[in-house]
């Protein structure tokens, strides 16, 4: 399995992330993307690329950091991005559930961060919290679907996936999918072709059941694939196999160890 998104520069690793990412093989999870979303963040991730053989990275700045930003730290990016391991521009996108920075500096960043992508030559990882029309029409207006990318961890309705699906993009899913509110996510799950969807954890949050609450890392993938199955009607190692394919599709330099 691969973990398309995860955050082990996070602070709550800080005390066993070492024991926890050596681990992973033994629970059948080959590789990890660590993900960045603050410039802290992105340099933490970079540091973890050069560390650990099995974890690569996307670079970019999450919307709820982007207040501060310059040019200078875009061309910080592009630099950061052109590394062997960097696979991904982001997490970037929107987030509407909370109030600042304001919307307008969010939507400035995420058209900088599209394009940034577009300059490098890779594909997106997006963020999008109860922001789905502006979302879209950004990705629309920057032409997003020539980077392509992944729609990370997934909350609107399956209707709406059909629109990021004609755009060439991916969906994450993750320990959403097993919650009994769920409901949405389990219905796009069943509505996407299987060709679409990507594991992640977005570890340590959103621990999927039983683990639900506790902190998350990829070694809970498991419970996710085992959902998956369930829904599509497929083994849980035909979804491994299948979500594998996938994202070394979508991420062929981690097709290279």
């Amino acid at each position: 399995m691969i973990d398309t998104h995860g955050h082990y520069d996070d602070k709550a690793f800080d005390e066993d992330r070492e024991e926890v990412l050596s681990d992973l093989a033994a629970h059948g999870v080959c590789q990890v993307v660590n993900s960045g979303s603050s410039l802290d963040s992105c340099k933490r991730t970079v540091e973890l690329m050069e560390k650990y053989s099995f974890v690569y990275g996307s670079l970019g700045i999450h919307p709820c950091d982007t207040a501060e930003l310059t040019e200078e730290d875009m061309d910080w990016l592009a630099r950061q991005s052109r590394a062997e391991k960097c696979v991904a521009i982001g997490e970037i996108g929107l987030d509407y559930y909370w109030n600042e920075p304001e919307r307008e500096t969010q939507r400035k960043w995420f058209a900088r961060q599209l394009r940034l992508a577009q300059e490098v030559g890779l594909p997106v990882v997006i963020h999008s919290r109860d922001a789905a029309q502006d979302t879209v029409e950004l990705m629309r207006a920057e032409h997003a679907e020539k980077s392509g990318g992944i729609i990370h961890c997934y909350s609107y309705s399956r209707e709406l996936a059909r629109s990021f699906l004609d755009m060439g993009f991916y969906i994450g899913v993750g320990g959403v999918v097993t919650f009994k509110n769920g409901r949405k996510l389990k219905e796009t799950v069943e509505y996407l072709p299987m060709d679409r969807i990507l594991l992640e954890t977005d570890c340590p949050y959103l621990s999927p059941v039983p683990n639900r609450g506790k902190r998350n890392d990829s070694r809970n993938l498991k419970y996710v694939v085992a959902q998956i199955a369930q829904i599509k009607g497929l083994t849980e190692e035909e979804v491994e196999r299948i979500t594998t394919e996938n994202a070394l599709r979508l991420y062929p330099k981690l097709s290279q160890i």
